[in-house]
This record gives structure tokens, C-alpha cells and sequence, in this order.
């Protein structure tokens, strides 16, 4: 049977560095990756409704699993916003779609980055999950440039089990994402 990479990695490698690193009593204290959220917000969606059409097939390809498209909660009239207009798309990675995702974004796609130098390291949420924000959608190999009518950008929030931001730096530095020194 198949497994990502990534997954080999963390169970053989990760668990026992970290483990040694932190002095856990068991394996089991080790934090984990949990999920990767993936969301972008369309605020040009209020007078093009094909944006978050296009949103949700961009993001559908780059992750290879089904974006759902997210609806406002309330009327905000300075916006020309009414209850219930999509305004982005989202989606949620588990399991293995999730370490799949993540071996590509480290390998393929930030690279592609423009004047790439790290990802910062202020992230962090004090509870040990890490956001951060692409700009151009069009890192990702999967992505064919001259489909793309406009280029958007899209947030990317990593959840672990870890409890202190170190423990999930060091967590996720040990899957191979470049923090900034």
C-alpha cells in the first residue's frame, strides 16, 4: 500500500528527534500534524460571481480534493454585500491528501516564489498552529498561467497538536518548511 513520503518521515524520523529534543515521556506526546486549511477571499466576488467558480477549480487542482465555496454571514451595505453571496473558497486536507499537499508546496511551489528567502517564523498563534499568506496563486505547478484571469492570493494555516509555537516550529522545520533565520 501506498504512503506519502512525508508520513514515512514523521513516524521514522520526526517522532524520535523530537521526542529526544523535547524529552517526552512517550510518543504519543509528540505534537502532530493535524490539517491543513487552505482559504481565499474574493472581495471583486460581490459583482463577478465566476470568481469564486474559477477560485474553487484552482484550488480543487492545486490540493486534488473538492473546494467548497464560503458564503457571507451578513448584509454589509458599504461593501454591497447581502447575506448568503459566496465570497471564497476553502478547503480542508487530512490524512494522507494532506502530506501529499505538503510535499509539493515545500518542493515545487515555494521555490517558484519570487525573490524567495524563507518563510517567516511570526506565524505562529501562541497555541501552536501557523498561518501564512501566499500572494500569487500561480506558484503551484498546477496551475496553468495563462488560464488565470486574475492573479489572487490565498492563506494556508497549518494545525498541529503541539502546545507551544517552539514545539510546532521545530514540528514543521523538521518537515522541511524554510523558516527565515
Amino acid at each position: 500500500m501506498y504512503t506519502p513520503r512525508l508520513k514515512t518521515k514523521y513516524t521514522e524520523e520526526i517522532v524520535v528527534k523530537l521526542k529526544e529534543q523535547y524529552s517526552y515521556k512517550s510518543v504519543m506526546q509528540v505534537p502532530v500534524l493535524k490539517k491543513i486549511c487552505i482559504n481565499q477571499g474574493l472581495g471583486a466576488a460581490v459583482a463577478d460571481k465566476k470568481m469564486v467558480d474559477q477560485a474553487c477549480t484552482e484550488i480543487s487542482s492545486i490540493t486534488g480534493q473538492k473546494a467548497v465555496p464560503t458564503i457571507s454571514r451578513k448584509d454589509i451595505s458599504n461593501f454591497k454585500l447581502r447575506k448568503g453571496m459566496p465570497i471564497g473558497a476553502r478547503v480542508t486536507l487530512r490524512g494522507d491528501r494532506m502530506y501529499e499537499f505538503l510535499e509539493r508546496f515545500i518542493t515545487a511551489s515555494l521555490p517558484r516564489v519570487r525573490d524567495f528567502r524563507g518563510i517567516s517564523a511570526s506565524g505562529f498563534d501562541g497555541r501552536g498552529n501557523y498561518n501564512m499568506g501566499i500572494k500569487e496563486q500561480i506558484i503551484f505547478p498546477e496551475i496553468d498561467i495563462d488560464k488565470v484571469n486574475k492573479i489572487t492570493g490565498m492563506d494556508i494555516t497549518f494545525v498541529t497538536s503541539a502546545n507551544s509555537d517552539e514545539e510546532a516550529k521545530s514540528l514543521l522545520t523538521e518537515f522541511g518548511l524554510p523558516f527565515k533565520k
